[in-house]
């Protein structure tokens, strides 16, 4: 097919093309449109692309490659700029506030008509800017074409032709953008009307009138009347507020909008909204040869007959994730790690040789090799199962099959009392709880966000991989796999039934409305999953050598020294024996009063990766010896007991922090410490006390 370049994307502007200088450009687009990926072809980010809605919370700025003073500020995928949602509200302030040099508007060309919505109302705003018409590739494929001349002649703006995926048109896309906000040259066309016989039709003559009424108060605020005009038609409260109106003119624009649903027979936002779409009607009538079905649709029609089906949906999910944790646990990941532990213990053996024939003091040998290497290689050594977990859920993340779990679970999320759309932030859980919880801001109702904020903690995050990995193998090393399993379905079946409380008593209400498009499976992008892994990796290495590393000293120090500061011979006479000591009165119900699990619990606050180093610092067991060790401490149903707690038991404080800022509340924060930690107590003594009295013990 080639590059997307010559006579196709010249417009009405012409000229030469100046230097950039100092610019700041906008990407604003629908979801799923290929906006991020745009975003990262453009700057080189290292940021990964999701299938769903909700990947973009807040925006992110990045350098063009190879264009010095020229940034892309990328925004959330919205639908239109009414500020009905969180994203909307994010992505017009900035329009709005920050008055960027231009704005890069990507459409997915494979579907013009809803995203050219978007297009009229940026069109509004007055500001240089170019159409970026993305999946071009897949348009020609399948035998459509678009007349891309006539096509920016009609809407008044440039447009480009581009592939994202295969970096085709975009070094044009950032010369004819440069170009373009240089010049200054505004979008030449603003109204989207049409005529009855002869005459302005009813929308159209509503919002000239109205702009008339607002044009003052408009230039004063720094907005276009033409826009203003129609948010006051749609009726737009914030801008409305914004105007600072007088009663009189509010009256004489209220008449106006009345007066156009009487002659229309429809109200005021169905009005504006059919101009626009009959608009864009003609354009793609004009301008636009339908493709025919593609093969992607096709084949992903044939795969959610059954993975969207009502009766095979949910079982093929659980199905594929149980496979993913035995791959994971069972086999690939857990095979890898077991390398990796081997490597940390040759290099603590020699560490430790190396500082003895050096002469090193024994107290500081102790720290390098008992605290740093042994403490944090404990963590290190699960990096491959992280990281084969993630490799996973990104290949049915960038398939597709990610938005299509989104949409099957809506029904029983429903039950819960949230909707869907509240499934990413959930599983984004998983990952990790910081982000999950900074997801829910994508939420259009208050209600449902802090309600998601309040159940995302139960959803089972990366950082105790290390956890319930190490426990299984030594306590269920012929049910790995089913162990993982179990842990992560009860945290999901007690959040769903803290969820059926909070429905009857917090958070009483109905979710709001869900819909999405489900976009096709795709072939998920090597570089993609690569940079997904590598951003993984790299995350918990840098935790592992800032937090955990910190906090595996620390322990090392109250570990090694009594109140006194002398060294001690054993490690029950240490400061941190005196503070294990005396919380595990706490846990002796649970089945484990040892100071050095108490211990673990205490720092797995900081951080949870951090109760598998601190138990390998306590018990002076290197990374390849705890397994064998942990039997020694816990009985087979103190450790179901404790795998029930770590579970459950409070986030760590980033996440607290998190939480804290997204609720705005320290109230509802102590809530959440308080609920999880005592859910997760009482969970742990039923579970001990039902072993116990099976016999299982």
């Amino acid at each position: 097919m080639g590059d997307f370049r010559g006579a196709e994307s010249r417009d009405a502007h012409g000229g030469r093309r100046p230097r950039a200088g100092s610019m700041s450009f906008a990407l604003v687009g629908n979801q799923n449109c290929g906006k991020t990926t745009l975003y990262n072809q453009l700057t080189g980010s290292n940021r990964h692309v999701g299938n769903f809605p909700g990947v973009t919370v807040d925006h992110k700025v990045g350098q063009v490659t190879g264009r010095e003073g020229v940034s892309i500020v990328d925004l959330p995928g919205v639908y239109s700029l009414s500020p009905y949602s969180s994203e909307e509200t994010v992505t017009r302030d900035f329009l709005l506030e920050s008055k960027p040099e231009g704005i890069i508007n990507i459409a997915d060309a494979t579907n013009i008509e809803r995203n050219l919505y978007l297009t009229l109302q940026l069109i509004e705003l007055q500001v240089p800017m170019v159409l970026a018409l993305n999946m071009m590739d897949e348009v020609q494929a399948n035998n459509g074409t678009v007349d891309i001349q006539r096509m920016g002649e009609t809407l008044g703006i440039t447009v480009v032709p581009i592939s994202a995926v295969k970096r085709q048109g975009i070094s044009e896309l950032v010369d004819r953008m440069v170009e373009v906000a240089s010049s200054r040259s505004r979008p030449e066309r603003i109204d989207f009307c049409h005529t009855h016989e002869g005459s302005p039709d009813a929308v159209h003559r509503a919002i000239h009138a109205i702009s008339h009424i607002i044009e003052d108060h408009a230039q004063r605020r720094g907005l276009p009347a033409r826009f203003a005009s129609t948010r006051l038609v749609e009726g737009d409260d914030p801008i409305t507020g914004e105007l600072g109106l007088t009663e009189n003119e509010m009256e004489m624009v209220e008449h106006a909008v009345k007066e156009m649903e009487s002659d229309l027979g429809t109200d005021r936002e169905a009005a504006l909204a059919d101009m626009r779409y009959q608009f864009i009607e003609e354009v793609c009538r004009d301008c636009v040869v339908k493709a025919s079905e593609s093969r992607e649709y096709r084949r992903s029609v044939r795969i959610d007959s059954f993975l969207t089906h009502r009766l095979w949906a949910f079982p093929a999910f659980i199905g594929i994730m149980l496979t993913v944790f035995w791959l994971t646990f069972g086999v690939i990941g857990n095979g890898l790690s077991g390398l990796m532990v081997v490597g940390i213990d040759s290099l603590a053996s020699a560490a430790g040789d190396a500082l003895a024939s050096y002469g090193m003091n024994a107290v500081v040998m102790s720290l390098i090799v008992d605290g740093v290497i042994s403490g944090v290689g404990a963590v290190l050594s699960f990096i491959p199962i992280i990281v084969t977990l993630f490799f996973f859920l990104s290949i049915l993340e960038d398939s597709g099959y990610m938005a299509r779990v989104a949409f099957v679970m809506d029904k029983p999320l429903r039950k819960v009392g949230l909707s869907g759309r509240s499934f990413v932030p959930l599983l984004m859980g998983f990952g990790c709880t910081v982000p999950a919880v900074m997801a829910t801001r994508t939420l259009s109702s208050d209600r449902d966000r802090r309600m998601t904020v309040f159940l995302t903690p139960f959803m089972s995050c990366s950082a105790k991989i290390p956890i319930y990995a190490m426990f299984a193998a030594a306590f269920f090393p012929w049910a790995g796999a089913l162990v993982m399993m179990a842990l992560y379905v009860a945290g999901v079946l007690l959040g769903v039934a803290s969820g059926l409380i909070m429905k009857r008593t917090a958070f009483r209400g109905a979710p709001v409305p869900f819909v999405m498009e489900l976009p096709n499976y795709r072939f998920p992008s090597a570089k993609t999953t690569l940079i997904l892994l590598w951003d993984k990796a790299k995350d918990f290495i840098r935790r592992a050598f800032t937090i955990i590393f910190l906090a595996t000293v620390i322990i090392w120090f109250l570990q090694s020294f009594d109140l006194r500061l002398n060294p001690v011979q054993s490690g029950a006479d240490s400061i941190l024996a005196l503070l294990g000591r005396g919380i595990s009165v706490i846990f002796s119900p649970l089945g484990f009063n040892d100071w050095r699990v108490s211990t673990g619990l205490m720092t797995g606050f900081v951080a949870k990766e951090a109760v598998i180093s601190t138990l390998a610092v306590l018990t002076g067991a290197g990374a390849g010896e705890l397994q064998g060790t942990l039997p020694t401490i816990f009985t087979s149903g103190a450790a179901v007991s404790f795998l029930a707690f770590t579970l459950l038991y409070t986030p760590c404080v980033a996440a607290v922090a998190t939480v804290r800022r997204e609720l705005g509340s320290l109230k509802g924060t102590l809530y959440v410490i308080v609920y999880q930690t005592g859910l997760a107590w009482v969970v742990a003594f039923v579970a001990y006390s039902a072993i116990r009295l099976l016999g299982w013990a």
